[in-house]
């Protein structure tokens, strides 16, 4: 029987320690690593190249959509479930859009989500019974959500994007990142020019309407 490697991706502690203690007693799964943030996932995805990675959205500093977005870029093979609490659907299409084959809710079924790790495994998309009417509806009947928006925006302006919206200041947002605050101030501006919002207010309710934060007005 061929063994899964895992990797969990949550900041919530106790949480992925939990469902980790669980997945570490089925005989088909390994667990080769926990993480608690976007950034530490890209590293640990380098490092292991796991099978699958079971990934939050809502995290501090780098969200679960730009981390399944860098981590595919680099390794296209691996395969991204989210488990999150959010089945509104701009997080949704978000994830899938990043590239994510699965879509979990955090109030699914231990045995849902072992079905879904083997059925992303075997290169099927797996969605939650709760939310998979959003994406057909979208096939169907396309609205006006989009994500070329965020197309145009490159990885540090998405960063930068996510921690605006959460209210850090610019010598904040310098220090989490590593580079300046004139540097941030820069970012901040190509991103009003992108994105035509020209206030913080704006770029806020663009960040939360993307699923880029969960951050609240």
């Amino acid at each position: 029987m061929e063994t899964i490697r895992l990797i969990l991706v949550d900041d919530h502690n106790l949480f992925h320690q939990s469902i980790g203690q669980s997945l570490k007693k089925e005989e088909r799964f390994t667990v080769v690593a926990q993480a608690d943030s976007g950034e530490s996932a890209i590293g640990l995805a380098a490092e292991y190249r796991p099978d699958i990675m079971i990934m939050d959205i809502n995290m501090p500093d780098m969200n679960g959509m730009e981390a399944t977005r860098q981590i595919l870029a680099e390794n296209a093979a691996i395969k991204i479930l989210a488990l999150t609490m959010h089945s509104e659907k701009p997080y949704v299409l978000g994830m899938l859009n990043a590239g994510a084959v699965g879509y979990l809710l955090k109030s699914c079924t231990y045995t849902e989500l072992l079905a879904a790790i083997e059925t992303v495994f075997y290169g099927k998309v797996y969605l939650s019974p709760d939310i998979s009417h959003l994406v057909t509806n979208q096939v169907i009947n396309p609205d006006n959500f989009t994500t070329d928006d965020l197309l145009k925006l490159s990885p540090r302006e998405r960063e930068v994007l996510q921690l605006i919206a959460e209210g850090h200041t610019s010598r904040e947002i310098g220090a989490k990142s590593g580079i300046s605050s004139k540097t941030v101030d820069i970012h901040r501006n190509n991103l009003k020019k992108k994105l035509e919002i020209h206030t913080i207010a704006g770029l806020t309710k663009f960040a939360i309407a993307r699923g880029i934060t969960s951050a609240h007005l």
